[in-house]
């Protein structure tokens, strides 16, 4: 976030690149980037002539060159957006010519999604000489609930750390996907609002009692009967709670608690460095190592493997999803 806020306050300032190449797994900030580009470089009755938008699927290099090498009519600059520019990654090594001397009155942007060129290379060599080159690394799970506390706090809000961790659990890692839930709870919500499951639930359609959070959490506490519920309510519910999910969190859990039998030390500062979890979950594991020793652990890890495969559907087409999670537990509790 802080390399994408210093490529926008330059512009803001004025100190605009002639190659801005925006490149990655994670496409949100592309977006961002991209988008602030095309709305503030130019003024509104700038952009009519000096302002256009390719999609690299219908154009070649040789055309953008030609785009970027024309000269502004009445203002400072143009822009020229390529957005899709990965579909051109067979040819995209032939930019390198034009990035050795690039127009300096053309802001020239590419959104590279969901792939990164070769660093290598002379492209990469000579945009990063010239231009702006920017990496949109994809978030892991354990980094998304920070995200969205640094999101939301600029604009007045809070989130419980529960209310953070349902959101990541059920839209994953596309932050996208969670940017919409948070714009909509936004305009719902009165600023200096903490956001709660409550408020998630309402708002966001998640239900707070029967998600995977509660489910890892019930089984971590050997609860089986909130666990057994839960399930049962995934098994009425399946698309909106898909198995394979469920194993793939159950499975990350009993991992981390694999790692947690064997630290030295168990402060909750240790644990919830070594495991990467907010410190608020810490006493989560603490509990679920008391209730699973680590030879246990080590034999549940080995169940979610062989549940991960059913999930999938190999040996088990005909076994509703919901009878499916039951056995899990059964075997996770036994």
């Amino acid at each position: 976030m802080d390399e994408v806020k210093q490529i926008v306050t330059d512009i803001k300032n004025k100190n605009v690149k002639p190659i801005y190449f925006l490149m990655g797994e994670e496409p949100y900030y592309i977006d961002k980037i991209s988008d602030f580009i095309e709305s503030s470089v130019l003024d509104e009755a700038e952009r009519g002539f000096n302002q256009m938008v390719l999609y690299g699927r219908d154009v070649t290099i040789d055309d953008i060159v030609g785009h970027a090498k024309r000269y502004p009519m009445m203002a400072e600059h143009q822009v020229v957006i390529v957005k899709e520019a990965q579909d051109l990654a067979r040819s995209i090594e032939k930019l390198a010519k034009y990035a050795e001397n690039p127009q300096p009155t053309t802001v020239l942007v590419f959104n590279y999604k969901y792939k990164k060129i070769d660093k290598r290379k002379a492209l990469y060599k000579t945009l990063k000489k010239n231009g702006i080159v920017f990496e949109s690394k994809k978030l892991y799970d354990n980094q998304v609930a920070d995200w969205i506390r640094r999101v939301l706090a600029p604009k007045k809000y809070e989130i419980t750390p529960k209310a953070a961790q349902m959101l990541v659990e059920f839209l994953g890692t596309d932050l996208s996907k969670i940017n919409n839930e948070l714009e909509k709870l936004q305009i719902i919500l009165p600023q200096g609002t903490q956001i709660t499951p409550e408020h998630v639930e309402e708002n966001i359609g998640i239900s707070k009692d029967y998600n995977n959070f509660e489910l890892r959490k019930a089984v971590g506490e050997r609860n089986t009967v909130k666990a057994f519920k839960i399930v049962h309510y995934f098994g009425d519910n399946p698309k909106d709670n898909p198995m394979v999910v469920t194993v793939s969190l159950l499975f990350a859990f009993f991992s981390q608690l694999l790692t947690f039998h064997g630290l030295s030390d168990k402060s909750p500062r240790s644990v919830a460095s070594a495991l990467r979890v907010n410190p608020y979950f810490v006493n989560d594991y603490i509990t679920a190592a008391r209730n699973f020793p680590m030879r246990k652990v080590s034999g549940v890890v080995a169940t979610l493997r062989e549940f991960d495969v059913k999930s999938k559907g190999v040996g088990s087409n005909a076994v509703p999803q919901g009878d499916l999670l039951k056995e899990l537990l059964v075997r996770i509790f036994s």
